[in-house]
């Protein structure tokens, strides 16, 4: 990595882009009506993907960007877990028909916060009302500080065979500056357990760029974490939103790494885990080189989604849970974000969809502009603009983003393809960006680019 290029773009604040057009850009004028007919729409031989958005913890971690809350009183789980199975049987009839399932995933939240019973009773719901075959992947965000044996069982018997488990440092005093105490100890035991239960798909999430985090405490991680020996690595920079998320108004700044700071972070983990013989996967994965992603990576199969790099090929992901976001080939559609509403309108026979968005040609066609530079470093815009019926050279001219990054060595355009410098991977974020048609840089809530 370049250090004059991340004090030059690290500061700018970039969607992940793990969609496109983003999430900010949803508008109610997508909503359970819309939803109703792009699922009874449906091609007869799609398959979908199914993402589970469990929204409870037991306590706050200052660094969270998820939709979550803290809850003690576990009829509130047991209750939003029927609404889950309600919501699934509702959709699934206004489908019509019992489509393939390809991918399950539960996040969070802590998705094992359920009840073992009522975990495996989610599985069997959707076992039921969709075809979920016999290889597909099933997997589960995973806090190894709740986990218990009688959930890892139930886990099993329902057929999960990956887990992420959250990491993010093992340092105690990085730990105690964002609320989430994890001894390695801990973590160790439930990697256990799990690969005893034949759970053998393995992820472990970190972060770099957390208050008091220097290079030397990232090193360390990584050293701990390889002796577990996961198969893939998530390494995601800290964004710092407390005016969007208030918890995070309990980290002090004043111990948060800087650009520079961060930029060293990364490299040092990256250049840790390539050494230990993992193949670097896009922006921010890590990956054995038999891994599936791994493998998706080298044949320029990999797809990206709403949980990061993928190997799920599926047009159609259906979301379900308070705030859960869905993919149809029409456009994106998100429930409803606060629980009680989401839980009025699936009481209510009525589908959860508060907001959405319709593609248009122009964003189906940078959407896979992006999902490729996203995924490879790269992109054949002659090919892909050929393929939505569009002039390549009209896509390049309306990307006056572009030519500073070429200027500054970022971007390497030949003829119509254009590649991202292998020095400056980490700004990849900041080339998708300059084919993203509906960015503001002044609104923008997300994460620095570095």
């Amino acid at each position: 990595m370049r250090a004059d290029l991340a004090a030059s773009y690290g500061e700018e604040r970039l969607p992940r882009y793990t969609s496109y057009p983003t999430a900010p850009h949803f508008s109610t004028a997508v909503g359970p009506d819309a939803y109703a007919s792009w699922l009874a729409e449906l091609p007869a031989g799609a398959s979908a993907s199914l993402y589970l958005h469990v929204p409870f913890c037991r306590e706050m971690c200052w660094y969270c960007g998820c939709h979550t809350q803290i809850v003690r009183r576990d009829e509130l789980i047991a209750g939003y877990q029927r609404t889950l199975r309600n919501e699934i049987e509702q959709v699934a009839e206004t489908i019509g028909r019992r489509i393939k399932v390809e991918h399950i995933h539960f996040g969070g939240g802590t998705p094992t916060i359920m009840q073992p019973e009522a975990f495996a009773e989610l599985m069997a719901t959707m076992r039921q009302k969709f075809f979920v075959l016999p290889s597909a992947e099933i997997a589960v965000e995973i806090d190894p500080r709740t986990l218990t044996a009688d959930m890892v069982d139930a886990m099993r018997l329902s057929g999960v065979n990956r887990a992420s488990l959250g990491v993010q440092s093992f340092d105690p005093v990085v730990q105690r500056a964002i609320n989430r105490v994890q001894s390695f100890e801990q973590t160790a035991s439930v990697v256990d357990m799990l690969r005893r239960a034949g759970i053998e798909g393995l992820n472990f999430d970190l972060i770099y760029g957390l208050p008091h985090q220097t290079v030397a405490s990232c090193l360390d991680t990584v050293r701990r974490s390889l002796t577990l020996a996961p198969d893939r690595f998530s390494v995601f920079g800290y964004a710092h939103v407390p005016s969007f998320k208030k918890h995070q108004q309990m980290i002090n700044e004043a111990v948060l790494p800087d650009g520079l700071a961060r930029h060293d972070q990364a490299c040092a983990i990256a250049n840790a885990l390539k050494e230990a013989g993992y193949v670097q996967i896009g922006l921010d994965h890590f990956a054995r080189p038999d891994d599936s992603m791994a493998v998706a990576f080298e044949e320029r199969t990999l797809r990206r989604n709403f949980q990061g790099y993928t190997t799920d090929k599926s047009e159609v992901l259906l979301g379900f849970g308070a705030s859960a976001i869905g993919h149809l080939p029409q456009g994106y559609v998100q429930n409803e974000v606060q629980i009680g509403a989401y839980a009025q309108s699936i009481a209510a026979d009525r589908l959860a969809t508060a907001k959405g968005y319709g593609l248009t040609d122009d964003d189906r066609l940078r959407a896979d502009i992006i999902e490729r530079i996203m995924c490879e470093f790269s992109a054949d815009l002659g090919d892909i603009c050929a393929r939505h019926g569009a002039e390549a050279g009209a896509m390049l001219n309306s990307a006056a983003r572009l030519k500073p990054l070429i200027s500054d060595g970022i971007v390497r355009l030949d003829g119509n393809r254009l590649a991202v410098a292998k020095d400056s991977r980490f700004l990849v974020r900041s080339v998708a960006a300059a084919f993203d048609a509906h960015l503001n840089p002044a609104k923008q809530l997300h994460s620095r680019a570095v």
